[in-house]
């Protein structure tokens, strides 16, 4: 027990039989269960799981018959420590990249929130020994997270490291979370319509000899597509469906404006330029007032997104 609550710790297991075994050797004793997923692992992975459940009583060791991804790992994680009762389930990755003797960090950074994840962005020198790739990555599908989810104030979204409360697991609609690599980003994006509340916990990233099973390609080409209708549901449910505000009216004119004001711009300019004149002084205002309008009305929406409190939240501050 931590401080009166049940903590679960899962950890989805795939191609760690390296590191698994000192993974689960270097958990703190308040640890009430841990709870090993096998995701139909090629290697001993499997039989590594079910000889560490013989030697300690607090482990559950479970096996998918067909590779599910992390998500689904995860997810059948999820549903055996509310079964067994915990009160926080706490993922940490089995190939050894996450401190977990930061366990009781994120416990802690629950006392105010529904879900706690790590940060690995707050120290300089964490910063400076993550891969480039991976720091650009970050950013840039960072970013797109924070849209899609409505959690601007999170700095490391992609952030695999993280606690939450059952009780908030139980608010969510597991069936739109995602079975693979995308499960992070959905998680963020389905807790925004739990109205959960996130902290961050400042923790370095450790980058050894793992191997990873994500594809960079991959998730720079498949992410954004899934990220994009993602903030547009969240935009129409936010401020079409649960509510109808200034924001909304923001949206319903600045972005015909703003279209409006590019596509006839274009337009025009290749006409004009195919026939060798000048666009007409008229033709030019017009193009660029409805575009400048519809800048500035979508750029008011965006601060307001921004800054107002989720709206599915139904607590006062």
């Amino acid at each position: 027990m931590y401080e009166e609550q049940k903590i679960a710790v899962a950890i989805p297991c795939y191609k760690v039989e390296q590191h698994l075994e000192r993974v689960v050797q270097g958990l703190p004793a308040f640890v009430d269960i841990i709870i090993l997923v096998d995701d139909c692992s090629p290697d001993r992975t499997g039989a590594l799981v079910d000889r560490l459940a013989v030697s300690d009583s607090r482990i559950v060791a479970l096996h998918h018959t067909e590779n599910r991804g992390v998500g689904g790992a995860m997810k059948t994680a999820f549903a055996k420590a509310v079964e067994m009762g915990a009160d926080v389930v706490v993922k940490l990755d089995g190939d050894g990249q996450m401190d977990a003797s930061y366990i009781a960090f994120l416990e802690e950074g629950l006392r105010e929130a529904d879900f706690a994840k790590g940060n690995r962005l707050f120290d300089r020198q964490m910063l400076r020994r993550m891969p480039m790739v991976r720091r650009i990555g970050n950013m840039g599908i960072g970013f797109m997270v924070k849209a899609a989810s409505g959690y601007w104030n999170v700095s490391d979204p992609v952030n695999g490291f993280f606690a939450i409360r059952t009780a908030t697991l139980s608010q969510m609609d597991m069936q739109r979370v995602a079975d693979r690599y995308f499960f992070e980003s959905s998680m963020l994006i389905e807790m925004h319509y739990a109205g959960a509340r996130i902290s961050e916990v400042p923790m370095p990233a450790i980058y050894a000899d793992e191997t990873s099973n994500l594809s960079i390609g991959k998730t720079l080409f498949s992410f954004p597509p899934k990220l994009i209708v993602a903030w547009i549901r969240r935009l129409h449910l936010s401020y079409f469906v649960y509510d109808f505000n200034i924001c909304s009216l923001y949206l319903l004119v600045g972005l015909p404006s703003f279209l409006f004001g590019l596509v006839f711009g274009l337009v025009n300019w290749i006409h004009y330029a195919s026939l060798g004149r000048p666009s007409p002084t008229g033709t030019i205002m017009v193009a660029v007032l409805t575009f400048v309008l519809g800048f500035q009305m979508l750029l008011a929406a965006a601060q307001y997104d921004i800054t107002t409190r989720n709206p599915f939240d139904r607590r006062r501050r």
